[in-house]
């Protein structure tokens, strides 16, 4: 799983340039987890990483240069992200 997870930073981090490495890989991870569990919720067969990480990619691409102006518009993702320091990537 690393593997991909490491491939969707980049990818995100390319998307978004607000962001710091340590902060793109938390987004991954929260977006990865939150689509196996919500799959899993369903009923849902586990169908693999590769399906996950097609899944995690999409939202990266369609949503990635924006996901910091989403953590400042709900504090409930806030704990997850330090957005006082900003050394980027």
């Amino acid at each position: 799983m690393n593997e991909y997870q490491d491939v969707l930073v980049k990818l995100l981090l390319d998307k978004n340039r607000d962001l710091t490495y340590e902060q793109a890989r938390t987004w991954v991870e929260l977006l990865w987890e939150d689509f196996e569990a919500t799959y899993a919720k369903a009923g849902r067969q586990y169908r693999g990483k590769e399906l996950t990480e097609r899944i995690v990619r999409q939202w990266i691409e369609q949503y990635g240069d924006k996901l910091h102006d989403f953590v400042e518009r709900n504090p409930k993702y806030q704990k997850y992200f330090d957005m006082s320091e900003k050394p980027l990537h």
